[in-house]
């Protein structure tokens, strides 16, 4: 298989912009109609995720050792779709045939041959994992909407019973999809620990334009339904040795909400065994009102383990931290014994990690994870999946969790 010329060709393929994924979709569409419906109504919001992340994972299978796990997740995530193993074959050969359409000469008998064993290599291993998957988990579970909180102008807090029970790990987050705006899944972040009567907690922010967050914070009740995914991540999580770590918590906005997961689970630990970690928390926001956990952080602050200190970036008059959450973080809460966890949006991770790194934190002490805020949905996520993103191996590419 030539690796080389996979990537070229699907270079040359991405420089065509739109024009590939409506040449895409409409082969799909039109050889397979059945397949719509599994489709957002608006095409405007999915535009080349789909086939976008196909070709950049099969061009890139020479990497394959290095995903597999990726691969594998995405494949029981779509479970949630009810794709089957022929859905497979419709999107494989749609985009064999996009991909000849515009390379013209340049598709060769030896080019086909090798994206077609690239992506049965990617398809099979998607398949088994939601083969596997079916004996010990649903496709996808509902969970009832017990309580929503409009916290601030732009955010709410959303309070989930899941049936069956979801069995998850502080840090991870599940796609999430409301009757309110249909075949539209954004992943959110889980804010609590595992709880005796399984419920979950949501924090989503409202972004403009966003129709996942806007159904989300103005419409969504007490009553409602959910529909939720599996839970996935593992840029967040803690393994059972690194429990004991002290910590280094920075967050911006609802990247607040995978930490307070950790915060929940290191509270309950205390309040058994007497024991946890030191935990130093800095919480940025643009206004004060956007601190919107402020109290509840005061009032654990009281724990002889835990530290806060929120920070806002634009409101002068503001009497406590002011600034950039992360450089205040470097500098009043730098610990090089510690674990630093990052959650927000882009640029606020982008920038704290860049002062941690300078002050000298090796890579294996940082977790991180950036949420996205400039893609339609807005809906307070990682975006994870072929269907609503772009997939990447590295953490810093998975837009969305706050996914």
């Amino acid at each position: 298989m030539d690796t080389a010329a996979l990537k070229h060709s699907w270079s040359l393929a991405e420089s065509l912009g739109d024009e590939v994924p409506l040449f895409f979709y409409s082969h799909l569409f039109y050889t397979h109609p059945e397949l719509r419906g599994m489709f957002p109504v608006s095409m405007a919001t999915q535009r080349d995720r789909l086939v976008g992340a196909l070709g950049r994972i099969v061009s890139n299978v020479d990497q394959l050792d290095e995903v597999t796990a990726f691969i594998q997740q995405l494949g029981r995530d779509h479970r949630r779709f009810q794709v089957v193993a022929g859905h497979y074959d419709a999107v494989g050969l749609s985009l064999l045939t996009t991909l000849k359409h515009f390379l013209g000469d340049q598709w060769t008998t030896e080019l086909a041959a090798d994206w077609a064993a690239a992506y049965g290599v990617i398809a099979t291993a998607m398949v088994q994992a939601a083969e596997e998957s079916e004996s010990d988990s649903p496709a996808f579970w509902e969970g009832l909407v017990t309580a929503v909180e409009r916290r601030s102008m732009e955010l709410a807090i959303v309070q989930v019973r899941p049936e069956p029970a979801l069995t998850f790990e502080p840090g991870q987050s599940v796609a999430v999809e409301t009757s309110y705006a249909p075949r539209l899944w954004r992943y959110l972040s889980i804010a609590n620990a595992p709880r005796p009567d399984g419920s979950l907690e949501f924090h989503v922010q409202l972004v403009p334009g966003g129709q996942v967050s806007s159904a989300i914070v103005r419409k969504l009740k007490a009553g409602d339904v959910l529909r939720l995914g599996a839970p996935v991540g593992n840029e967040l999580t803690l393994s059972s040795d690194e429990h004991g770590r002290d910590l280094l918590m920075v967050a911006g906005g609802t990247g607040f909400a995978p930490l307070r997961a950790h915060l929940e689970r290191i509270d309950l630990d205390w309040q058994q065994t007497g024991r946890a970690p030191r935990v130093h928390l800095f919480h940025g926001a643009r206004v004060p009102w956007n601190l919107y956990e402020h109290r509840l952080l005061q009032s654990l602050a009281g724990r002889p383990w835990f530290t806060y200190t929120p920070v806002v970036s634009d409101d002068p008059s503001y009497p406590g931290r002011t600034g950039l959450v992360g450089e205040v973080a470097v500098a009043e809460g730098l610990r090089p014994d510690a674990l630093a966890m990052v959650c927000g949006s882009p640029a606020m991770v982008r920038h704290t990690l860049t002062q941690l790194r300078s002050a000298g934190l090796k890579a294996g002490d940082l977790r991180f994870e950036q949420f996205a805020t400039l893609e339609d949905d807005g809906a307070s996520g990682p975006r994870r999946d072929i269907r609503d993103g772009q997939p990447s191996a590295q953490p810093a590419e998975r837009l969305g969790s706050a996914r």
